[in-house]
């Protein structure tokens, strides 16, 4: 981590992580809630899209686009050595971010277009920064992390764009679910064998994961054109196949990083369950392709299990790791995951599990309080000074 301590600033606002990461815990703890109020009549927003639009919606580019920045904002300095941004620009994208909250949630009356043109600027302010950070720093080959978030941009637009012209954004409901995974295709390619890779080594183990290799890169494409049909044309046979082809290479790509050697480790482990949602998610929407399974269990496997679980995983390890404290999950974060997990299958279960839906609302405001608890005060607080335990 590139390090100054010139900033003398509220310690929320001097690493990217901070406020992005506690802005996504508690809008997870209350934005489910208030769904399901929204869902059962008691509560209506004035929103331009349709509740469930709005659900989807905000849990993409309100919820998932804030751990995003906020992982980006903290990795873009190691990548390219130069020093974070910090200070009023972080303040100004976290209004950014909380304006897009409100005026897609309705408040203030605005019509579609200022709805579309005040949430966009986020995800684009994002992206510019970014772009900045690795052109000033050389660091070409990390330009391609730009590509998918880029894309993240132009969907959030296309889906106020298809909600206004049909009343709802099927295609964008996939088209930012689509790249959210693929984002945890390629950035979490690199961690999740990296980070096993250093516990490994420090425990002696000569079993080491897979380096990244034209199997990988395959493994990539392969993902990518699934991910691009299921977009086009769901329950096409082309998408079944591709997807199918698409879970196998990725389930074998996980197993290459050696995940049953991180059992000793619960943040490793979260790692390497969240990601086996990917493959899960893929195979499921091979076969609602098909019409063998519905596409309401494919997209909760991939935006509960694959999105949810990396999100909730990535903002615990990276909180405790760059604010000083030890690599250990503890009882609290280790139910918060699996609480997050939980939540998914039981949404999944609605078809055939009387109250699925309130079941996995409650079980995913335990995880986020749980999450909101452990993780609120080391984000706002300085960082300590404890020496680091071992990378877990």
């Amino acid at each position: 981590m590139v390090r100054d301590k010139s900033f003398h600033g509220p310690a929320l606002f001097s690493y990217g992580f901070r406020p992005f990461f506690l802005a996504a815990t508690l809008f997870g703890l209350g934005v489910i809630p208030l769904w399901w109020l929204v869902w059962e009549g008691h509560v209506t927003l004035a929103s331009t899209l349709h509740p469930t639009d709005w659900h989807i919606h905000e849990m993409i580019y309100g919820y998932a686009a804030a751990v995003v920045a906020g992982f980006l904002f903290t990795a873009v300095p190691n990548w390219t050595g130069r020093l974070p941004t910090r200070g009023w620009p972080l303040a100004a994208l976290l209004a950014l971010w909380v304006a897009g909250r409100l005026v897609v949630a309705g408040f203030a009356g605005p019509g579609p277009l200022v709805t579309a043109l005040v949430d966009q600027a986020f995800l684009l302010a994002v992206a510019a920064m970014i772009a900045r950070e690795v052109v000033a720093g050389r660091n070409w080959r990390n330009l391609k992390v730009l590509v998918p978030v880029s894309l993240l941009w132009l969907a959030n637009l296309a889906y106020h764009a298809e909600a206004a012209l049909t009343g709802t954004a099927w295609h964008g409901h996939r088209a930012g679910i689509a790249l959210l995974v693929f984002l945890i295709l390629l950035i979490g390619g690199r961690i999740v064998p990296s980070f096993t890779r250093n516990w490994l080594v420090q425990r002696g183990n000569t079993a080491l994961p897979v380096p990244f290799n034209r199997f990988d890169g395959a493994a990539l494409a392969l993902g990518a054109l699934a991910l691009a049909s299921w977009v086009a044309a769901p329950a096409s046979r082309t998408t079944a196949i591709l997807c199918a082809i698409a879970a196998l290479l990725h389930l074998l790509r996980l197993a290459r990083w050696r995940p049953q050697a991180t059992w000793r480790s619960p943040l490793l482990l979260m790692l390497h369950l969240a990601y086996l949602f990917v493959p899960l998610g893929l195979a499921a929407t091979s076969a609602a392709a098909l019409g063998l399974a519905t596409e309401a269990t494919a997209t909760h496997l991939l935006g509960i299990g694959a999105i949810g679980g990396m999100t909730v995983a990535v903002m615990m390890r990276a909180t405790m790791g760059h604010t000083g404290r030890p690599l250990i999950a503890g009882p609290a974060l280790a139910a918060a995951f699996a609480l997050t997990l939980l939540a998914g299958f039981s949404r999944i279960a609605a078809g055939w599990l009387q109250g699925g839906p309130a079941l996995s609302a409650l079980l995913w405001t335990a995880a986020f309080t749980l999450l909101a608890i452990r993780l609120a005060p080391m984000l706002a607080r300085p960082k300590t000074t404890r020496r680091q335990a071992s990378a877990t």
